[in-house]
């Protein structure tokens, strides 16, 4: 593909979202002030928040906003459940000390409807000598974020260094228990050495299989009542993976199936799935395709 993005189908043609533009994904130095990328969206453009699934009572966490063309998106306001509220900087995230009281807490973006919620820790629960990784997925799409749990990481998500394969990624939401981290645009397909680091602390070595997803469909205007398959191919693994498909316009198209609607690739060469839509009226409408996150123990290096 020459674009490496989560997949949507927009007014019948195939365009990239819910990944970052390479223009985003460089980290500038330490000691260089925080700008935009390049045409970066208008706060009204925000669609997902990213929140970090634990975030640890008194300490640092940082949360980002995407816009619905997938880049990080500034001046981004942001509400949460106890009464808090925030901005997004110019980098399209937001550094916040988490709240005292641990136990649930949701954060929505102002104006959109739904929330996100994330688990207050008590400090004694995260507390540890040395940085260590609980969680991590065994397979990750190469176009979409992953989450790594653990504990010692830095709240400040640039503080934190992971690297994939030799290459940076590019930490978008943080705490000192949970990462979401996008990986580097030219990672190529296949198992990946991935090393975290922050603060002189380095946690072991471990392995994620990063798969391509590559969208097959027929990009002619979609009628009122027409069925059309979409189908997603699948490089990098031949097992079968669970992957998701998310209706995100469903007054001008119909999800068969549902809105989610999960299916299993086929696994084998042919690694495939396949999704079908149903058109309602004329007018855009967003089909988005992701995997299916797994965290389990990771595979040690």
């Amino acid at each position: 593909m020459a674009a490496r993005r989560q997949f949507f189908l927009a007014a019948c043609l195939i365009i990239g979202a819910f990944g970052l533009p390479l223009a985003a994904q460089q980290k500038p130095p330490a000691n260089a002030p925080a700008a935009p990328a390049p045409d970066a969206p208008a706060p009204s453009a925000a669609r997902i928040l990213l929140l970090p699934r634990r975030i640890v009572s008194g300490e640092r966490a940082t949360l980002a906003v995407l816009g619905v063309n997938g880049r990080l998106t500034p001046g981004a306001k942001i509400t949460f459940s106890n009464g808090d509220h925030l901005k997004t900087d110019a980098t399209g995230r937001a550094l916040f000390v988490a709240p005292l009281n641990p136990g649930v807490i949701y954060g929505s973006i102002e104006g959109r409807p739904g929330r996100v919620s994330t688990v207050i820790l008590a400090p004694a629960e995260a507390s540890s000598p040395s940085m260590e990784i609980s969680s991590a997925p065994r397979v990750a799409s190469l176009t979409d974020r992953f989450e790594v749990l653990g504990k010692g990481f830095c709240g400040n998500a640039d503080a934190n260094q992971v690297m994939i394969g030799g290459l940076g990624g590019l930490v978008l939401a943080s705490s000192p228990v949970s990462l979401v981290v996008l990986p580097p645009m030219e990672q190529p397909p296949g198992q990946a050495q991935i090393q975290v680091s922050c603060a002189k602390r380095d946690a072991p070595k471990f392995t994620v299989q990063f798969v391509e997803l590559d969208l097959q469909a027929n990009s002619s205007p979609l009628k009122r009542g027409e069925h059309r398959t979409l189908t997603v191919r699948v490089s990098g693994t031949t097992e079968t993976i669970s992957l998701e498909a998310r209706n995100l316009a469903p007054g001008v198209a119909e999800l068969v199936g549902g809105n989610p609607v999960r299916r299993f690739s086929s696994g084998e060469e042919e690694n495939t799935a396949k999704f079908e839509v149903i058109g309602l009226k004329n007018g855009t409408f967003l089909i988005s395709i992701r995997l299916v996150p797994n965290l389990g123990k990771p595979q040690s290096q």
